[in-house]
């Protein structure tokens, strides 16, 4: 991959402290002092109509953050020049700040891999362009980590928003159907599972300390890199959530990726929809995931390959179901159903009514 920037030297608070206004940039870990450190990672492209209300979030935390990290994507708009001007301002108030350009567009997800590699603190905080933090947002997270050294990845609800900032009434876990169960199992220890069966971590509400990247890049085939940082990190290690909207999480057109509740209409319409493909992109999913497993002596000894390559299983069984006629498709559903895949892997009946109906 093309990369945009330098090798750097490591970020050292002292250093900051000496000369706030020097750009420290840095691959390495900054050094352990009182306390953890934080970089916030924000990537930006096209985003000049909203990303100012974001950066002034950034500036009025409660407890700012040692460095920010910004990487353009090569933005056409005035998304640089709104960079290089909030750059000057982080370093008056005493923040290292890493802003860089990219030459060529690498898209959101190796933008996202490149830039979190620059950040040099000791948790990192994932940025998107368009929402804005809750003042709090870093200060409750940092504490969290402080509190739980165990602790390799957290993430909050999110109030979803209108592009006006506008509540919508529905927060992002309301949307996501994220009920009392999946939660209970996320803090009990049992996050792998809930993500096994479908994603729930939204990057832009996502922290997770730097030691995380060292199993987790490269990305691997297929995924978004919230959904795969979250995943390796459930792997190898323990993550947890905050049930406090820590940010707005603002919905327009222009977003990459977006949240809204899924309504009843669309559900019935989606159970008579094609999934092959959506079934060969799991599949291809579940093989990097069990490719990358494999090659971590504790995702080995936690036991998380098996449980993959029993989902990759169950992908590829709902893979053949789709080239079978309908009335060929019952025995084996509900040879799954019986033995609890359909339950541990997708949405139950949801899933083996999906199957029954779909097209090829």
């Amino acid at each position: 991959m093309k990369a945009s920037f330098t090798q750097q030297e490591p970020v050292n608070p002292a250093e900051c402290a000496r000369d706030r206004h020097d750009v420290t940039e840095s691959t390495a870990p900054i050094p352990r002092t009182r306390e953890l450190t934080a970089s916030i990672v924000l990537c930006t492209y096209n985003g000049e109509r909203y990303i100012r209300q974001q950066l002034d979030s950034l500036l009025t935390q409660s407890r700012p953050p040692e460095q920010i990290v910004a990487v353009d994507d090569g933005s056409t708009d005035g998304t640089w020049e709104i960079l290089q001007a909030f750059a000057e301002q982080a370093r008056g108030r005493g923040i290292a700040v890493d802003v860089q350009r990219n030459p060529d567009n690498l898209g959101y997800v190796r933008n996202f891999e490149t830039a979190l590699q620059r950040a040099g603190a000791d948790m990192i905080f994932v940025c998107d362009q368009d929402d804005v933090w809750d003042p709090e947002k870093l200060a409750v997270m940092h504490e969290r980590f402080e509190a739980d050294t165990d602790l390799l990845l957290l993430h909050s609800d999110a109030r979803l928003v209108d592009a006006r900032l506008g509540d919508l009434g529905c927060s992002l876990f309301d949307a996501l159907e994220l009920g009392p169960d999946e939660r209970q199992r996320v803090h009990e220890g049992f996050g792998f599972d809930v993500l096994l069966r479908r994603s729930i971590v939204t990057g832009a509400t996502m922290a997770f300390r730097r030691s995380l990247l060292a199993h987790a890049v490269p990305f691997g085939d297929g995924w978004i890199h919230d959904e795969w940082l979250a995943i390796i990190a459930a792997a190898i290690g323990k993550i947890d959530m905050v049930e406090r909207k820590l940010i707005d999480y603002r919905q327009h057109d222009a977003n990459q990726l977006g949240m809204r509740r899924r309504t009843l209409d669309v559900k019935v319409r989606e159970m008579g929809l094609s999934r092959a493909q959506l079934l060969r992109n799991d599949a291809r999913r579940m093989e990097s995931l069990l490719q990358r497993l494999r090659l971590s002596p504790i995702a080995v000894a936690r036991r998380t390959p098996a449980r993959v390559q029993d989902k990759l299983e169950h992908t590829l069984v709902r893979m053949h179901i789709t080239d079978s006629a309908r009335i060929k498709r019952i025995s084996p559903i509900l040879r799954e159903a019986a033995g609890g895949r359909y339950r541990r892997y997708g949405a139950g009946i949801r899933s083996v009514l999906r199957d029954l109906l779909r097209g090829g």
